[in-house]
Order: structure tokens, then sequence, then C-alpha cells
């Protein structure tokens, strides 16, 4: 049984790297071609925002990927909230260039880190997303994703914006047929 959560990870093309500084340049453009997506997102990563959170995801209070496809970074995800004990890990901070998202990578992506995750032993895996943020609910609800419940009013955003997050987890037995490769 593997035991390290945070180690990188392939398959085909699919590629997650730990997340280091040489990924900095190659990051700030993928992140800025989406800059209004970063309104639901606790953080940004576009204009004066980029360095001082990339810095904050170097230092590994959540375990940062580059994701790349081939040869190119298009993305970052990572890993949180990791409890060992009780064997659970939270996905999320999932970026995507808009040039690749519908094409299959972010379910690719997510299987890879699920199948990982389960054969590091993690039991739930959670899902932390932003009510406004229907589209990343519509897609953990197809890997087998539960709703949990929605914590309300529980993070103040970059912008001010006081959010409600709805959690969501995926215990062994619910992964979708779609997750599963079926």
């Amino acid at each position: 049984m593997t035991t390290e959560l945070y180690v990188p990870l392939h398959a085909g093309d699919l590629r997650l790297e730990r997340l280091t500084a040489a990924h900095r340049e190659a990051l700030r453009q993928v992140a800025a071609a989406d800059a209004d997506i970063w309104v639901m997102y606790p953080y940004s990563l576009i204009g004066d925002h980029f360095d001082p959170e990339f810095d904050t995801m170097l230092q590994g209070a959540r375990q940062v990927y580059a994701v790349f496809d081939g040869d190119a970074l298009v993305g970052c995800t990572s890993w949180y909230g990791h409890d060992a004990a009780n064997r659970t890990v939270a996905i999320g901070g999932t970026f995507l260039h808009p040039a690749v998202r519908g094409s299959g990578l972010n379910l690719r992506l997510k299987r890879l880190m699920i199948g990982h995750a389960r054969a590091c032993g993690i039991v739930r895996i959670v899902f932390d997303i932003d009510v406004r943020n229907e589209r990343s609910q519509a897609a953990v609800r197809k890997l087998g994703a539960k709703q949990d419940g929605v914590l309300r009013r529980n993070k103040i955003t970059w912008t001010g914006h006081v959010r409600d997050t709805a959690v969501y987890s995926l215990l062994p037995g619910e992964e979708s047929a779609l997750l599963l490769g079926a």
C-alpha cells in the first residue's frame, strides 16, 4: 500500500508535479486566461494577487500540484486538510485553463487523485465548493460525491464576499461508473 499522499502522479499525458518556483510564470499565464473565474475562489491568482498567493502555495498548508497535459502546464490542484488518523483528505483549489475545460482532463485528473488517495488508505475525500460555483458542484456529483451540507457564511474571500460553502464527500463504493472508467 502506498503511504505518502503528496507524490508526483501521472497517467498517460496527464502529469501532476509538486508546485515549485519554476512553475511561477507558466501558472501566472494560465491563471490570467480566465480572470473572471477568480471571484468564486477564496484567493486570487491574477494581477497583483498572484505572487503573494503563489508564495503561500509554496509554503505547504495545501499540497499544490502543477497540472500538465503533455508538456503544457494547464492549471493547478491540491490536497489539503489531510487527516491521516481519520483517513480523510480534501481535493480542491483546482483551476484549469479554459482551453482544456470540457475535454475530460478534469475527470482524468480527479480519477488519478482519487485512485491514489484510495491506495494511500484514504476513506473520505472532501470537496469544499463556493455555492455560486454550480459547474464545480455538478462535476463532483458526476464523480459520485454526495452533498454533506452547506456551511453558511463560513469563508471571506479575497474580494470581501462572505461565501457559503457546499461540502461534498466521496466514500468508497460511491464512485460513479464515469470515475471508475466504466
